[in-house]
């Protein structure tokens, strides 16, 4: 999943190309993209690309009074054409989703998404807060200051892993940065929020985050998936030498996900339970 940073370089790189240019035309490919109807997508057409940012892991895109909020969830991708075909692409062929036809003459960006679970999300509004998610973000994990984090950290008891990914409670983070920022911090990713150091946890997320902002801002976007990944040094790395201690990198699985960190960094030498169990396995 485009977590902050990478989100963050997709708004970069499609500012670059298309601010300043005109929407002239949108092609729908999986209608089950679009969450709204009214206004219609259509009334994107002549609208002038105004303006790309971010809002948590949505890209924002204001054309006119309107605004093209997009949300590519786990398998979602932007990708610039250079040379659009003519003939508007046939709904429900391969991954393709949208496509807006904006900057040069014959360029355009698409919106992908890949496998069975059809999460890639669109909306058309007037106001961003109008969509729900957008509406129900806590602070942006960039924004946060360590009182900011210390207040959030004291208002549950949840894992601190769970209170990482909460886009109600921080906004930008998923499962990968996650990994990251506590293997940094060198905390388990079962540890209590409210028991966390708030003083131990912020420099970490701020720095992984600003780091990883670094690396993929600049990039094209056909190679910031690949950025993400040389970037992680526990995140999808099950199996291998930590990158600080030599130790094994371990992995709890869930159904549909995983988490990885050290066990020597970050748990004083204790292997975690998966979801069957709610203890430290010694």
């Amino acid at each position: 999943m485009p977590e902050l940073p990478e989100v963050q370089a997709l708004a970069n790189f499609l500012a670059d190309r298309a601010v300043g240019t005109a929407v002239r035309g949108v092609d729908v490919c999986a209608f089950s993209v679009l969450k709204t109807a009214a206004p219609p997508i259509s009334e994107l057409v002549g609208q002038k690309v105004e303006q790309v940012g971010r809002a948590g892991k949505h890209l924002i895109i204001r054309c006119g009074e309107l605004r093209l909020v997009i949300h590519l969830s786990r398998a979602g991708w932007l990708r610039w054409i250079r040379e659009t075909p003519e003939r508007p692409p046939k709904p429900g062929r391969g991954p393709l989703a949208l496509r807006v036809r904006c900057g040069g003459e014959r360029e355009s960006f698409e919106l992908t998404e890949a496998g069975t679970q059809k999460r890639l999300a669109v909306w058309v509004v007037r106001d961003e807060a109008d969509v729900p998610s957008v509406a129900k973000l806590g602070p942006d994990a960039l924004d946060l200051d360590e009182a900011g984090l210390a207040g959030i950290l004291a208002g549950t008891t949840a894992r601190i892993k769970n209170v990482l990914v909460d886009q109600h409670l921080i906004a930008g983070i998923g499962n990968a940065y996650s990994d990251e920022i506590l293997f940094a911090a060198k905390i388990s990713p079962f540890s209590p929020s409210d028991k966390t150091d708030p003083g131990q946890l912020f420099p970490a997320l701020r720095g992984v985050l600003l780091e990883a902002v670094e690396r993929a801002v600049g990039q094209e976007a056909a190679l910031l998936k690949a950025e993400k990944r040389e970037g992680m040094r526990v995140h999808g790395r099950t199996g291998e030498p930590c990158s600080a201690c030599g130790d094994v990198v371990r992995e709890v699985s869930f159904a549909d996900r995983s988490w990885q960190y050290c066990a020597t960094c970050q748990t004083g030498g204790h292997v975690l339970a998966d979801r069957r169990m709610s203890r430290l396995l010694k």
